[in-house]
């Protein structure tokens, strides 16, 4: 292989202690909720610039009691408040971990692609009248432009 960005193996044990944490991070994050997109595009946001705003608008609101509305609920503000600085340190961990393993991912992928990419070059090039032309027929089908039979794209792979 011309390219190998990385190389791994994963050991039996350390998969399972992999996957066994990951049902254990999904357990103790059972209270996370899932929203759709049109639920996204709805809310009103809070950026990094608006933290501040909201920090200060939790103290006035804590000072002020008397002023807010009886159906304005301070506590569950505070209670949202505080699980947001709870889980944003987490959740920055979680971004990188899961950057790396996408760039993980990408690098492997474009390993196996090249290697893939090295087999149908060398078929092409020295495979001729070797007993291989179904082999490289068949890895040649992933650079065919034709249509199937319901006429859809091929699948890209």
């Amino acid at each position: 292989m011309t390219q190998n960005r990385i190389a791994m193996t994963f050991q039996t044990d350390r998969l399972e202690r992999i996957d066994g944490s990951l049902t254990a991070l999904e357990a103790d994050l059972d209270l996370l909720i899932a929203l759709t997109q049109e639920e996204r595009v709805e809310l009103v946001k809070m950026g990094d610039k608006s933290r501040a705003f909201c920090e200060k608008a939790l103290e006035v609101a804590e000072q002020q009691a008397g002023l807010m509305p009886r159906d304005f609920d301070i506590d569950a503000f505070r209670q949202d408040h505080l699980a947001l600085q709870a889980l944003r340190p987490r959740l920055s961990r979680m971004a990188h971990l899961m950057q790396r393993m996408e760039d993980t991912e990408r690098a492997l992928g474009s390993d196996i692609m090249a290697a893939a990419l090295e087999v149908y070059a060398v078929l092409k090039v020295a495979g001729k009248d070797k007993g291989v032309d179904d082999a490289r027929r068949e890895l040649a089908s992933r650079f065919s432009r034709r249509r199937s039979t319901d006429g859809s794209p091929p699948p890209r792979i």
